[in-house]
């Protein structure tokens, strides 16, 4: 039996694996990966605005309990960053070229910084309605998402397929969590503040959430760089 305290540490490095073993043998990707994983690095760093009203996770040193900072969630957000990133592109064999200065002028992009900045700041506007904090997490993440689209309509393909496959890849996760460490997510979730809808054991919000950071993780480094697939 892993001991409880160890359990978040476990799930959020078993991230690093995949991570590694892509970034290892695809090298023509690890630009993408290694850019985004820090760009969502920091993130991590938002953690007290989820403790425990979203769940209450034991972590090293009961750092979460006791200052809502873990160092979990740090490897967490690395991690799932550079694989939102590149989902699409290693699975469609494709990797990001350059978007020539001539299309850099097309109407839409006259709003390319306002898409970008879409997601935060939706979130802060909709953190102070009364409900819980995941749920701005996941509209941000799909106002963003919609907004990269609308303003880089190249990206849709990539934008809805990266959700997919990132939801597919996380459940696989959870699915590791539950088998390995049974009823944690029943007790460290607080299910009791959420919708109640559930998928297994899985929480409806934490598959939306999944999906919504595929979606717009997977086009945020072409926007941000002006790359495109092809």
């Amino acid at each position: 039996m892993i001991n409880e305290q160890y359990i978040w540490l476990l799930w959020a490095s078993a991230f690093l694996i995949p991570w590694l073993v892509i970034y290892l043998a695809f090298p023509q990707y690890r630009h993408t990966m290694l850019w985004t994983s820090l760009f969502t690095t920091p993130f991590g760093l938002t953690e007290p605005l989820f403790v425990p009203e979203y769940w209450s996770p034991p972590s090293l040193f009961d750092l979460a309990l006791s200052t809502g900072f873990d160092i979990e969630s740090l490897i967490f957000c690395f991690a799932i960053g550079g694989l939102g990133a590149v989902f699409y592109n290693l699975l469609n064999k494709q990797v990001p070229v350059k978007v020539m200065e001539h299309e850099r002028q097309q109407p839409l992009h006259r709003h390319h910084y306002k898409a970008l900045a879409a997601p935060f700041v939706s979130f802060p506007l909709l953190y102070f309605f009364p409900w819980n904090p995941i749920y701005p997490s996941i509209i941000a993440m799909a106002i963003g998402s919609l907004a990269n689209v609308w303003c880089r309509p190249d990206l849709k393909r990539k934008t809805w397929l990266g959700g997919i496959i990132f939801l597919f890849f996380y459940v696989i996760f959870l699915l590791g969590l539950e088998w390995s460490a049974p009823g944690y997510i029943e007790k460290v979730w607080n299910l009791s503040a959420l919708s109640g809808a559930m998928i297994g054991f899985m929480p409806l919000e934490e598959l939306l959430f999944a999906i919504m950071f595929g979606m717009y993780w997977a086009g945020v480094y072409e926007h941000f760089t002006w790359r495109k697939t092809h």
